[in-house]
């Protein structure tokens, strides 16, 4: 299952267009364009970590944990800028964001204005998912926190979990995943992920 199709079922998208104003299937979409993008993001994070994946674990929790997600459900309006310091978090720049963003938009017809303002949110609920479902509560241990955020991670991005034993200081198995043609720069392959969403 897509990782678009779980944040319908949380009803993740159902409350962005609400908020956005766009209908479900354009939050779909924008979904499906943007989020490869984040994933690939968060990979960069994991493979950037001391800890490996028990260090995204701790920062996700930093980010706001599971309560991101519970943030963009509740009905008020959504607070964007804990999205923004996600995004921040992953991508480094609003370069990267705005890249990101005209990418989806060719991909999908939509408005890159209306893709940046779902990015935030998206970025807030793909991060508070990965926290609820990751393990990364303050009661689990180490060890269950990384491996279930492997597991996670992995199945996101396309059912192989990553190398957990290969993480060490370099990055291992994550960052050849992370690289996928190997030129060192991973922002490429970000943002070829986002558009292989929409083929």
């Amino acid at each position: 299952m897509q990782i678009s199709d779980i944040l319908a079922q949380t009803g993740g998208l159902q409350s962005i267009a609400r908020e956005l104003g766009v209908s479900a299937s354009d939050a779909q979409s924008g979904a499906e364009a943007l989020i490869p993008a984040i994933l690939g993001g968060f990979k960069k994070q994991a493979q950037a970590q001391p800890a490996g994946l028990g260090g995204l674990g701790d920062l996700l929790g930093q980010l706001g944990g599971g309560g991101l997600l519970d943030q963009v459900l509740a009905p008020e309006p959504t607070d964007v800028s804990r999205g923004d310091d996600v995004l921040g978090q992953i991508f480094g720049s609003k370069d990267v964001s705005r890249t990101v963003a005209q990418n989806a938009s060719s991909q999908t017809g939509l408005d890159p204005a209306l893709l940046k303002k779902m990015l935030p949110m998206l970025a807030m609920l793909v991060a508070g998912f990965m926290a609820k479902r990751g393990g990364t509560g303050a009661d689990e241990p180490p060890a269950a926190a990384s491996g279930g955020l492997g597991g996670l991670l992995g199945g996101l991005l396309g059912g192989k979990a990553p190398d957990l034993g290969a993480m060490g200081g370099a990055g291992g198995g994550l960052g050849s995943l992370l690289d996928m043609n190997g030129d060192g720069n991973a922002l490429d392959d970000i943002l070829r992920m986002a558009g292989k969403a929409m083929r």
